[in-house]
């Protein structure tokens, strides 16, 4: 495995790491919108309090790790979705605010106001990062000399915003899986059918996008069923849907966040050997797709970004776990909650 392919995988693993860990933030944002009274919201806010902050260092050094080892690719996918980038990060910006403001005045208006912001700085970020997936997959229309012409109306094509509907659907199961964990009673019984509800969806809409893609991007599966990871990766991933959903009805919460977790990892997964060694496929013309190989920095460069990813992402994984042994449990409810 040379560099150009090290550092795919690394970034691979940079994005599978916060689609898994700020996925469940998002879920939970997501059914937040359902909520029915002023403690479950409260709830809600508390069980991704303590976590939300530090699982989008993941996003952001997966960005970083895309600049440094791949800037054309950065650079063609940043300024190709700048729009719709521009509403992911306003959307994410209202929801860490809420997190902070909605106690600050203890009125019901001001609650409210936050609580639709948190709710809906959930939603779109759940669906656009599957709609950006959906493009990368599709193709962009990459030229010859790099560049690329994308209109914000050409990203919502019917395939992107299926895959969007797709990533909703996952994100709000792990959600659901997350706050069956950290809640009791009611709340978490109905938080065990949110988790059967999104699971049957994300099985449907899994299937759908699997057959869609045969026909919005063929070229993905040329050479992907002769390669033994893409087998690996699918087994695995039947395995973790079946459990996510066996597990949650027998009410190990647990279990069945740990496999709703695989399974994000399994479809992470899939996409990349699909992709590989494209990172950024042309929808123009194949030969004129961004590659581990053309798009990426020097050697040099390459070998002194691993070096210090070596040195500190087993500082950022050992602070994570960390966090989420201190926080631990069940949601409290206090004065100094959320």
């Amino acid at each position: 495995m040379d560099l150009n392919t090290t550092w795919f995988l690394l970034i691979w693993v940079l994005l599978t790491g916060y689609a898994i860990l700020d996925g469940f933030d998002l879920g939970v944002g997501v059914l937040h919108l359902f909520a029915r009274d002023e403690r479950e919201r409260r709830i809600h806010t508390g069980a991704i309090g303590p976590f939300w902050d530090g699982n989008e260092v993941w996003l952001l050094t997966g960005a970083g790790a895309l600049f440094a080892a791949f800037p054309v690719v950065y650079a063609t996918v940043f300024s190709s979705f700048y729009l719709a980038l521009m509403l992911l990060l306003f959307a994410l910006i209202c929801r860490a605010v809420s997190l902070e403001f909605r106690s600050q005045v203890d009125s019901p208006g001001w609650r409210r106001a936050w609580d639709w912001a948190f709710g809906l700085g959930s939603l779109i970020p759940a669906i656009l990062f599957g709609v950006a997936i959906g493009n990368i997959l599709r193709g962009i229309p990459i030229e010859a000399d790099g560049r690329a012409n994308v209109s914000f109306a050409s990203l919502l094509n019917p395939y992107a915003l299926l895959i969007g509907v797709l990533s909703l659907a996952m994100f709000t199961m792990h959600g659901a899986a997350f706050l069956a964990i950290k809640s009791e009673g009611d709340l978490q019984r109905r938080a065990a059918r949110w988790v059967f509800g999104a699971w049957v969806v994300f099985v449907i809409l899994y299937l759908s996008t699997f057959a869609a893609t045969f026909y919005a991007a063929p070229f993905l599966f040329e050479g992907a069923f002769s390669r033994a990871l893409f087998w690996v990766f699918l087994v695995i991933l039947l395995l973790a849907a079946v459990y996510t959903f066996v597990a949650n009805r027998a009410g190990k919460y647990l279990r069945s966040f740990l496999a709703s977790s695989v399974s994000i990892a399994s479809v992470m997964g899939l996409t990349a050997v699909c992709l590989f060694p494209r990172v950024v496929p042309s929808s123009l013309d194949l030969a004129h797709s961004l590659t581990v190989y053309n798009a990426s920095s020097t050697p040099r460069t390459l070998t002194v970004m691993l070096i210090i990813a070596l040195v500190g992402m087993p500082i950022v994984i050992a602070y994570s776990a960390y966090i989420y042994r201190v926080f631990a449990g069940k949601v409290v409810i206090s004065q100094e909650s959320y």
